[in-house]
């Protein structure tokens, strides 16, 4: 129809159109996610191509055969760019470029691009420059070929020292000056980690794939008004809110999103971020429920070797489905079969939320004991330290002090060992 674009004509006008490639290695095929990355980033998929084989070739990532086929669809699909499902070796992406006469990013460096543009914090923009530079610091070969060594004259004495030479050596002392100020930060970031774990509160921690709805089920639970975005990667700051059930307090922290294949080098930088979901006592693994099936699979995958990687692989974990208003209730039931240990919430309707609240503090009982004490008249202290760990309390006053009957978390009871009967 007139006056309506097609998508394709949106494509051609978009700044940025990419070519997306990838090798499939398993007969999946699917290169959906790197869609989704680019749309986040920006960019226009303007296509794509799959090349079934056991490995990328090591020079070219595509064979020859392969290649011609790129180029003609680059030509086709008016696309400026091209944007491969793996990370590229240096040599590869090089080769390609020249191949194909456009510019060619692999995961890693449009996942970079996203976190760039989200990171607010002054920690994340750390992070996220220490990871580039990492990154990058490989791929300078090449670049300075243009110029010759720098040549003799004052300030340039002796034997000289190439370009490359200059900016590698540049690029390893701000790596080196980023770490010092990330240790800085981490520390501040452990006093207050501290003074949370010295409350005695239980501790929460929301993980799961990226977009999956963990900030909006952090504002759901927690009345907070943490930004939620529907783009991958909208959090990369931790987020620690508090909520109460059956009067007990819990922290509940939103931390960034797995995905797929996510880069060593992003999980390395952002392993103090990350440790939030190492120190908690119960890992809530955020899961959408609307997703297909193999994408739910993809999710649990992505992130059970993200904790693993992490060191939170032993970690409790309670599994969530969300989004489930975007189910019928045929979906619902299938739901269920598949997954009966799931709590099924929606974090936007609200629905499912006191059930999940209601199997947080049954995850937490599980490692709670029962107990009595004796609270002398003249330590009332230590009553109000007692309704912060155990919550619900009953207590009896007597002629000696208040009893008490609560459970507490076992990591708890010798801070009480003096005040208990029997």
């Amino acid at each position: 129809m007139a006056g309506i674009p097609t998508d394709d004509a949106v494509s051609r006008r978009a700044r940025q159109r990419a070519l997306v490639i990838a090798v499939d290695r398993t007969g999946g095929g699917e290169v959906d996610e790197l869609k989704e990355l680019l749309r986040t980033a920006g960019v226009v998929t303007a296509g794509e191509m799959i090349q079934q084989r056991s490995e990328p070739d090591p020079d070219r990532y595509f064979g020859q055969g392969k290649l011609a086929e790129a180029k003609q669809a680059i030509e086709r699909s008016g696309a400026n760019l091209v944007a491969c499902d793996d990370e590229l070796a240096p040599r590869q992406e090089r080769n390609l470029e020249a191949e194909l006469g456009v510019p060619v990013i692999d995961r890693t460096a449009v996942i970079l691009d996203i976190f760039a543009d989200h990171a607010h914090s002054a920690e994340g923009k750390l992070q996220v420059e220490l990871a580039q530079l990492e990154y990058n610091l490989a791929r300078m070969r090449g670049l300075w070929t243009h110029l010759e060594r720098l040549g003799a004259g004052i300030g340039t004495r002796g034997p000289g020292e190439s370009q490359i030479e200059t900016d590698r050596r540049l690029a390893r002392d701000r790596i080196a000056s980023l770490r010092t100020r990330l240790k800085a930060v981490e520390k501040n970031r452990g006093v207050m980690r501290s003074r949370r774990q010295d409350s005695s509160l239980p501790q929460v921690a929301l993980a799961g794939y990226t977009n999956a709805g963990k900030s909006t089920l952090l504002n759901a639970l927690t009345g907070a008004e943490v930004g939620v975005g529907d783009r991958l990667f909208h959090t990369l700051d931790p987020t620690t809110r508090a909520f109460e059930y059956e009067s007990r307090r819990y922290l509940v922290t939103d931390t960034v999103g797995f995905i797929e294949k996510l880069p060593h080098q992003l999980v390395e930088a952002f392993k103090a971020t990350l440790e939030e979901t190492v120190l908690a006592d119960l890992i809530v693994q955020v899961v959408d429920a609307s997703s297909p099936e193999e994408h739910k699979r993809a999710e649990l995958l992505a992130a059970d070797q993200v904790l693993d990687e992490i060191g939170a692989g032993d970690k409790p974990r309670l599994l969530v489905l969300n989004k489930i208003d975007l189910l019928d209730e045929e979906a619902r039931v299938e739901a269920r079969i598949r997954r009966p240990e799931a709590v099924q919430i929606s974090a936007v309707t609200g629905e499912g939320l006191d059930e999940l609240r209601s199997a947080i503090e049954s995850a937490f009982e599980q490692t709670m004991a029962p107990v009595e004490l004796l609270v002398p008249y003249s330590e009332g202290a230590r009553l109000h330290e007692l309704h912060e760990v155990a919550g619900k309390v009953a207590r009896e006053e007597g002629p000696e002090g208040v009893r008490v009957r609560t459970r507490l978390p076992l990591g708890e009871l010798h801070r009480f060992d003096d005040l208990a009967v029997g």
